[in-house]
């Protein structure tokens, strides 16, 4: 007998999204939605700190940035019963702008649809007005400028925030936990905080029945920043995202889905593109670290020992009912990576001190260890490449204080299988990819990485 306080799913036929509004008094975005006529959602994104005096606010391109906002934040709520048809109601999209939110709806959403066994890629259709674009000398904005970092915590925003502290740069982090404030604190730099609150009705479905999973949260706080521009009036958005970020974690029926995909190159051009065609084209978005491997800016982090012992990866640390005074779990996929990428440049101590345990002389932990390397079993998490997981595992073995753990002597010579000396040198070096667009910022970013003064 059907349960008829159960939200059932497959009932649902479009998701919706309404409309939005933004109250200049209170700082506050409105985002509604729908799915079909009988479930309505409200988020409020909130920008909570007081922006300078005489910013001038540019209504128009306010809203651009937040119709592209509106869009994109509905993957939390269409995930819910993820239906054949998405319907933007109010507004048009061009077709770029409307390629651009498919490829959310279906590449951004993948992992999702994997956990909840349905079919990549997602055959979703997405239906709005259609629109022509807008000519770049209607969407340019004038601003004070300045540049604006997000931080999330982790070591690479850190490695970020000290190579361009001589730029000026503000911090911007949504949603902070406590730990974010405290290493904000720390650098002794200003803090932008935006609290993004979901409806409280998603919360209800997903206690009777709704699906969920993961969504594009890279996205949806990229997004958010760019309508900050119009706050808080910078000009230059970098984020603290690395070149591994682009690997696919599997491969499912031989359709790449990718736990960061909001994180790869590839989302990283679609956005610029969306920004400078759509938005704003005197407004950068981009990642300043993207030439760098992970591997990489681990190196870079491990001599910035100030911040050792409050940046912290694990996820335990973030989820929503954390407490404050949580830190690493020791025991997850994101420890071992963040600990894998940090021991070649850290003795034993050291990475106990900051992970909390020995990771390394843990029988249990090897097979955790293996996955990070695996083709099959990389885990959905923000991890990094397959083989600088191998890189890292090959430099271990050849340190005499890491070669003897239980990990490395299980795990190391299927590391030097997988990858040479050359491969580590590689991973350790810069790419060919583009700079980041500000000379200031790409050479701080290269001096600090490279060790040079």
């Amino acid at each position: 007998m059907n349960d008829p306080n159960r939200f059932d799913p497959g009932s649902v036929d479009t998701f919706r999204i309404v409309d939005n509004e933004y109250d200049h008094s209170s700082r506050t975005a409105y985002l509604r939605y729908a799915l079909d006529d009988r479930y309505s959602f409200e988020e409020t994104v909130t920008f909570e700190t007081v922006p300078p005096p005489g910013i001038p606010v540019d209504g128009g391109g306010l809203d651009r940035a937040l119709r592209h906002l509106h869009v994109a934040a509905g993957t939390s709520y269409y995930k819910a019963a993820a239906p054949p048809v998405v319907v933007v109601e109010g507004t048009g999209l061009s077709a770029s702008e409307l390629e651009f939110h498919r490829r959310l709806y279906d590449d951004g959403l993948r992992e999702f649809a994997v956990a909840n066994r349905l079919p990549v890629p997602r055959t979703v259709e997405i239906r709005a007005a259609p629109t022509l674009p807008v000519g770049a000398d209607q969407l340019r904005t004038l601003r004070p400028g300045g540049l604006v970092v997000p931080i999330g915590g982790g070591k690479d925003s850190m490695v970020l925030i000290e190579a361009v502290r001589q730029v000026g740069p503000r911090l911007l982090a949504v949603n902070p936990h406590p730990l974010v404030i405290e290493l904000a604190g720390q650098t002794g730099l200003e803090l932008i905080v935006i609290r993004r609150r979901l409806s409280p009705e998603l919360a209800r479905l997903r206690s009777v029945g709704a699906l969920n999973g993961h969504v594009p949260i890279t996205a949806i706080v990229s997004l958010i920043a760019v309508l900050g521009s119009f706050v808080y009036g910078y000009d230059s958005i970098a984020m603290a995202i690395e070149r591994s970020a682009s690997e696919e974690t599997r491969l499912v029926d031989g359709v790449p889905v990718n736990h960061q995909y909001s994180k790869s190159l590839d989302f990283e051009n679609l956005l610029r593109r969306l920004v400078s065609d759509s938005v704003d084209p005197g407004l950068t978005y981009g990642s300043a670290l993207r030439r760098y491997s992970e591997l990489a800016i681990a190196r870079a982090f491990s001599r910035l020992t100030g911040y050792h012992a409050t940046f912290c990866s694990c996820n335990t640390a973030f989820r929503q009912k954390a407490e404050a005074g949580d830190r690493w779990c020791g025991h997850c996929p994101k420890c071992r990576f963040v600990g894998l990428m940090l021991a070649p440049f850290l003795t034993p101590e050291a990475l106990t001190a900051i992970i909390g345990r020995d990771m390394f002389d843990d029988p249990e932990q090897v097979e955790g260890f293996a996955a990070l390397m695996s083709e099959d079993d990389k885990p959905f998490e923000c991890v990094g490449e397959r083989r600088e997981s191998a890189a890292a595992m090959r430099m271990l073995s050849d340190l005499p204080e890491w070669n003897e753990t239980v990990v490395v002597a299980v795990l190391g010579a299927r590391a030097r299988a997988m990858v040479s000396d050359a491969a580590v040198e590689e991973l350790l070096a810069p790419d060919l990819s583009p700079a980041f667009p500000d000379p200031r910022v790409a050479s701080a970013v290269d001096r600090l990485m490279t060790g040079a003064t």
